[in-house]
Order: structure tokens, then sequence, then C-alpha cells
């Protein structure tokens, strides 16, 4: 695998993780039970830095995905790996595109949150609406 497309893939996996770190992690912390609300108040705080880094770091990765394939089909060769870091770039795309819409949206995530946790409830066994 050529330097070139190692580096779109990580590019663009390492916007996506700077991304998600304000909006998706910390729901995924707390729908695990691992995190505290301080986790994710240090965490919302950034978002201003965290989601624009994402977005720049996966559109540099398609940027230098598409320099790679161009520089390949001119000189006719074969690029290597191809289909895993387009795989890798589209997967870090959603990501990021999840974290601008959670970020964006915010009574959508406040619904999504609910449903999770109440839908987690109902298959844990406890029923917090019923006494019994």
């Amino acid at each position: 695998m050529r330097l070139g497309t190692l580096g779109a893939s990580i590019t663009a996996w390492a916007g996506a993780v700077l991304s998600s770190l304000c909006c998706l992690l910390p729901l995924a912390v707390i729908l695990l039970g691992l995190g505290s609300g301080a986790f994710m108040a240090v965490t919302m705080q950034h978002r201003w830095l965290l989601i624009p880094a994402g977005v720049l770091g996966v559109a540099t990765g398609f940027a230098l995905y598409v320099r790679e394939r161009r520089r390949c089909a001119a000189l006719a060769c074969r690029m290597a790996g191809s289909r895993l870091t387009l795989a890798l770039l589209i997967a870090a795309a959603v990501v990021v595109t999840s974290a601008v819409l959670l970020d964006r949206f915010p009574d959508l995530t406040s619904e999504l949150l609910a449903q999770m946790m109440t839908t987690t409830d109902s298959h844990s066994g406890h029923d917090m609406g019923r006494l019994r």
C-alpha cells in the first residue's frame, strides 16, 4: 500500500475521530454506562473546534484519495488498497455527518437518546415506569 493511499485513510479517520469526540463519543459512553456528565460537558465545550477539524480531515482524506487515483491512472498503475481506503473514507464521512447532524439538531439528539435509553431499560429487565 502506497503512502498516499494510507495517508488518505489516516487523515480521514483522524478527522472522523476528532469530529465524533464532541457528539458521538459522549452519547456512546452514556449508553454504555461508562461516563459522566463532566466528560460530556468538557467535550461539548470544544465542539466549535472538533467538528470543523473532522470535516476538514475527511475532506482532506478524500482529496488525497482522488489525487492518488489520478496519479495511478496517469501512470497506468494499480492503486493498492483502493477499495479498503474508499470504504474507510465513506465510513469516516458517515461518522462526521452523524456528528454534524447530532450537533445541529439537538431536539432530534435528545429524542434519540431518550428512545435508546428506554429501549435499553426494557431489554435489561428494568421497569422504571411501574412500581411493584
